[in-house]
């Protein structure tokens, strides 16, 4: 089991300061998912819109690069599949999301390759992870964070949630909220 030293995470207003940044940018709502679920890289890049329901977030696949090509794979133990709350802000922000996709989708119709992918590349393909850190690198300079990496987000969920106000236990949602649209 890995060991982390104290203090890996981000501070809520390092975080502020990070999707402040992203602020109108395609990739804005993975900054946000990251911020409050936790997920490595390749479980944001895998996330699919089928794996999503009101208020919840199912974690089952994953994008990697093996032998030269993306691979849109299962995560790597049982452990890595989980179904996460998602937080009111973070729900809003994805199907914020899905409509800012859907508009992209429209103008690229005769290019969109369609795989059901919450972020994809521009084209509606897996997004190459290394393009991800490219954009995340300049991203944590723009906001003033030039040692911040993408993966210490997932160190700062817990931390993050309780200065926030969110309760340990989540609630369900009524059934008057809107559902996620398919694609």
């Amino acid at each position: 089991m890995p060991r982390y030293r104290v203090g890996k995470g981000l501070s809520v207003e390092q975080v502020r300061k990070l999707l402040a940044a992203s602020e109108g940018h395609r990739l804005h709502a993975l900054y946000l998912v990251a911020a409050t679920l936790g997920l490595r890289r390749g479980e944001l890049l895998g996330l699919r819109w089928s794996e999503l329901d009101t208020g919840t977030a199912a974690i089952g696949q994953t994008v990697q690069r093996a032998g030269g090509k993306l691979h849109l794979q299962d995560t790597k133990t049982e452990d890595s599949d989980s179904v996460l709350p998602l937080p009111d802000w973070t729900w809003v922000a994805l199907l914020d999301h899905q409509e800012r996709q859907r508009r992209e989708r429209e103008r690229l119709a005769e290019v969109w390759q369609e795989h059901d992918l919450v972020f994809p590349s521009e084209v509606g393909t897996p997004m190459e992870p290394r393009n991800l850190n490219r954009h995340f690198a300049g991203l944590r300079e723009k906001a003033g964070c030039p040692d911040v990496r993408l993966h210490d987000l997932r160190h700062t969920v817990v931390s993050l949630l309780m200065e926030l106000g969110v309760p340990r236990t989540s609630s369900r949602r009524s059934p008057a909220t809107p559902t996620w649209r398919s694609p």
